[in-house]
């Protein structure tokens, strides 16, 4: 071998040393690199755990918290923080209590409970015509809110007895448990035994709507308003104004004409110097003023 191969050949081992030193540093960079991001990753699935138990344990403790609940007094009055009746100027509100107690509801939360068999239950009482309730989650607590039938004629045997009853929107027979009415509401009382072959306990909406119209009509021909239609005569129908009586007869297909006849034959009563017991409009031709 000569001189300069063996200067070559000791180059040559030198840097293959170099190269091998340098490809071992690689290695153990790129070994390092790998073993950072795996305790990175092995760190972020711990940390994963750990807020998902986290989650877990607030959403526990947050679905078992108090607020979420109605107190177990909630139904017991309606005189407390859980439950509010609003609307409800004709059904006793402890009326709407004994409905709701019928329907069982349950240890969940308030977000949990379904209140369509309560509002069912609430309106089986006839004077109510639709029942929303709301719901409010803290703290835990039911709003009612009622939608009543407004009342359209009292009934009652005579213009000195207190109504018995009351018929509202619908043609709805509601009995004395919801009376007396606010007096807020106006509504025309209507005398009657509930006999001679029209028992008020049989009428239907129709003829509700046929009395409450012809209430209407009167006041608008007459400008007063009426005290009470006396129907314990189905074939003699009377009606108390302010100023003075009407007798109207038999409620046939003629009585809308014989009612428009009231203006002038009032303006006439209005100048008189004699009593007056009442304009008779029985007949559709013919109009008299009855005296004292």
């Amino acid at each position: 071998m000569s001189t300069d191969d063996f200067y070559e050949n000791d180059e040559y081992e030198k840097n293959s040393e170099i190269a091998v030193k340098r490809r071992v540093e690689i290695y153990k960079k790129h070994r390092n690199i790998r073993r950072a991001k795996l305790k990175l990753n092995r760190l972020r699935a711990f940390l994963r755990i750990i807020v998902i138990l986290v989650l877990l344990y607030g959403g526990y403790r947050l679905y078992n918290c108090k607020m979420w609940y109605l107190s177990a007094n909630a139904f017991n009055s309606v005189e407390n923080q859980s439950l509010k009746i609003v609307g409800n100027k004709i059904t006793p509100s402890y009326k709407i209590l004994n409905e709701i107690r019928r329907s069982e509801i349950g240890k969940v939360p308030i977000f949990l409970m379904q209140t369509k068999e309560l509002e069912e239950n609430i309106e089986t009482l006839k004077p109510i015509k639709k029942v929303f309730i709301r719901r409010f989650w803290w703290p835990a607590r039911f709003v009612v809110m009622v939608d009543e039938r407004l009342p359209i004629l009292t009934i009652s045997p005579s213009e000195d007895v207190a109504p018995i009853a009351f018929f509202a929107q619908g043609g709805v027979l509601i009995g004395r448990d919801y009376l007396p009415l606010n007096p807020a509401f106006k509504t025309y009382l209507v005398l009657t035994y509930g006999t001679k072959g029209d028992d008020y306990r049989n009428w239907d909406e129709k003829k509700v709507s046929r009395i409450e119209k012809l209430a209407r009509m009167i006041e608008s021909n007459s400008g007063e308003k009426i005290e009470y239609i006396d129907l314990r005569d189905p074939k003699d129908i009377y009606v108390k104004l302010q100023t003075t009586n009407l007798r109207l007869g038999e409620f046939n297909s003629t009585i809308t004409k014989r009612v428009r006849a009231i203006a002038p034959i009032l303006a006439q009563v209005k100048k008189m110097d004699k009593p007056v017991k009442y304009i008779d409009l029985r007949w559709e031709e013919a109009h008299y003023i009855k005296l004292e």
